[in-house]
């Protein structure tokens, strides 16, 4: 499909035939149609804009249509699907798109009425029986993105079995012809609307796994600093604290806006300290004993804890370290701790949960990058009954416990690490002091993320030629450490589907995984180390980093 079909199509829209005219370079023109959109297990996520390979109706429609005919495929009666967005630009109308089109192939719609945290996307798909969900988000991207998630009837993010259907179907069917939809007013006889009093069922799924609601209570006036970055979150998280007794929530009111230009921060994601700076100076201003961030589709959770006056960030592997060591340690505490407990955490995660796991008595699983792993074993775990799942996390401060959803939800991790903040100024202690017992006893664990950006058109060859030098010659040393041992999970291997990943030990202990982005136009280096003492940890991970970039530079 070219730029001409497009201009001359009658499907398309006379403002959006304004911006392809617009466009002088031919560059640009090239790469808005260079092909479709990779349609893979997170669904759609590009800039937004006109063309085959950008963010619009158009594209949202093709998606939806793929995904109705793999839907209709399946010959389940009544099949319904769920749809929710956040605050990004079009992501409304790029919802009522997918319905619109849903509805022409005879499938019935739920639409939420404004944006939700995609947790509670997951959560109402299996809630409301349906057979899939739609999210409209770019979850953390900068503001010129927008995507498309898809869920299955298990409320975890499509398989890639049914992600291939689905592109597949998408690469057979024309973008115009072979679209169907109706307008919205025609569709609003088959779309079920879930507005408010739908939440009622979502919250009380999170209320449900507090630990020790007591604890609330006797540290109910704990100053905690809310920001969602304009976001879904900006609703629901704040409604949760003041419901499980937090009564000292302070927002950070410019970011309570909901704008999908994200105009305070430099980008909306919780793992970047920057846009804590506003949420920060209201946090000295109330002496608040935590700020907690979320992201615009409120699934991915941010900390900063006060550590005697000063403001500390704590990174995703941390407080999942800090979130683990509590549920066990509590659940042990109280005697409901399951004989067969287990967490589950991705390869790229540290390897200071192992630590944490056995000194309770539980076991844990690694999985590929992305949750949807981590919801499939807790599928597993629940058809067969061989472990009993309490707690699931990613490096990208991703959280989850209990089995109401099968996505990472920063509602839930909000209420938890609160009251874990609660349990330990029981004792006059901070989250910092916790986090520097775990690793006065299990040692200092740091983890670093390096990205190896590709750039130009053939930033996708580059990528796939550096995975293919890294098999064709293996690295033997990095920094005077000798590997031990190189999985190659290209075909599959540990119980795990194939994935593009290569996971290098060391023999210190030192992990390093590398794989490419599955959506940015880079190859992520994780480097995974301990030692002593920070100083030294944070050194190795340095040099382990270097070593192994002047490697892949050598490469590319």
């Amino acid at each position: 499909m070219t730029v001409k079909t497009w201009l001359e199509s009658s499907v398309v829209d006379e403002a959006t035939k304004e911006e392809l005219r617009a466009v002088t370079n031919e560059e640009e023109l090239e790469d808005r149609f260079a092909g479709l959109l990779e349609f893979g297990t997170g669904g759609l996520r590009g800039i937004i804009g006109a063309g085959t390979r950008r963010m619009n109706i158009y594209t949202v429609r093709h998606a939806t249509q793929a995904l109705a005919d793999l839907i209709i495929s399946k010959n389940i009666e009544g099949a319904k699907v769920v749809i929710a967005h956040d605050s990004r630009n079009f992501s409304r109308e790029f919802a009522e798109a997918a319905a619109c089109v849903l509805v022409a192939n005879g499938i019935d719609v739920y639409l939420f009425d404004e944006l939700r945290p995609t947790p509670e996307l997951s959560f109402a798909v299996t809630d409301l029986g349906c057979i899939a969900g739609i999210d409209v988000t770019a979850s953390h991207n900068p503001k010129e993105y927008n995507g498309y998630k898809v869920y299955w009837d298990d409320g975890a993010q499509l398989s890639p079995e049914n992600a291939d259907v689905v592109f597949a179907q998408m690469k057979e069917t024309d973008m115009f012809d072979e679209v169907k939809t109706v307008c919205m007013c025609k569709a609003k006889e088959h779309i079920t609307v879930l507005d408010k009093e739908y939440d009622e069922r979502y919250l009380a799924k999170v209320l449900e796994q507090r630990i020790d609601a007591e604890l609330i209570k006797k540290q109910s006036d704990m100053c905690i600093v809310y920001t969602p970055f304009h976001g879904a979150g900006y609703r629901l998280v704040p409604e949760v604290l003041k419901r499980a007794g937090f009564k000292n929530i302070v927002t950070v009111p410019e970011q309570m806006v909901l704008d999908g230009n994200f105009p305070t921060v430099k980008s909306p994601n919780p793992e970047n300290p920057e846009g804590f700076a506003r949420a920060i100076e209201i946090a000295k201003e109330h002496h608040a004993d935590l700020i907690i961030g979320t992201d615009p589709d409120a699934d991915r959770m941010g900390l900063i804890v006060n550590a005697n006056g000063e403001y500390k960030i704590i990174t995703g592997n941390q407080i999942g370290c800090l979130l683990l060591d509590y549920i066990l340690r509590s659940k042990k505490a109280l005697g409901i701790l399951p004989e067969n407990a287990c967490a589950v955490k991705t390869i790229v995660t540290t390897e200071l949960a192992a630590k944490i796991c056995a000194k309770y008595g539980a076991s844990f699983v690694n999985v590929l990058t992305g949750f949807k792993f981590i919801g499939e074993k807790m599928n597993l775990f629940k058809e067969t009954g061989c472990n009993t799942f309490v707690f699931g996390f990613e490096e990208s401060y991703g959280f989850l416990a209990g089995d109401y959803a099968h996505d990472k939800d920063s509602v839930f991790a909000s209420l938890m690490i609160s009251e874990a903040a609660a349990y330990y100024a029981e004792q006059g202690k901070t989250l910092w002091d916790a986090l520097v017992a775990l690793f006065e006893e299990h040692g200092t664990y740091v983890e670093k993320t390096v990205n190896i950006q590709m750039t130009g058109f053939d930033a996708l060859d580059k990528m796939k030629s550096l995975m293919a030098e890294l098999r064709a010659n293996p690295v033997t040393e990095l920094a005077g450490l000798k590997v031990l041992e190189c999985k190659d999970y290209l075909n599959g291997i540990d119980g795990l589907p194939p994935s593009n990943v290569l996971y290098y030990t060391l023999d210190d202990g030192s992990v390093l995984v590398i794989r490419p982005s599955g959506t940015e136009p880079k190859v992520k280096l994780y480097v995974m180390v301990s030692a002593a003492d920070k100083a030294s940890a944070e050194a190795k991970a340095e040099s382990l980093g270097k070593a192994f970039t002047a490697i892949t530079d050598a490469a590319v």
